[in-house]
């Protein structure tokens, strides 16, 4: 991480007692948690519509002319 940044948000008390209890960790941890897997998730999603449209120019005979031991 790149440093730290403290913040002040209003959360419902169910909703973070609950994902606290999923985790098995703190409030710090969780929202970690919470937030490293919806950059994860946009990450995916922005990968599945690449799907189909990179194009690569790959010589596969040539490719696996490797030095072999």
């Amino acid at each position: 991480m790149n440093g730290t940044r403290r913040v002040t948000a209003n959360l419902p008390v169910a909703l973070l007692d609950g994902a606290c209890k999923a985790t098995g960790r703190g409030i710090t941890e969780t929202l970690v948690a919470g937030l490293t897997l919806l950059k994860r998730t946009a990450a995916a999603r922005k990968a599945a519509r690449l799907r189909g449209r990179l194009h690569l120019d790959v010589d596969l005979e040539a490719s696996r002319e490797r030095a072999r031991r």
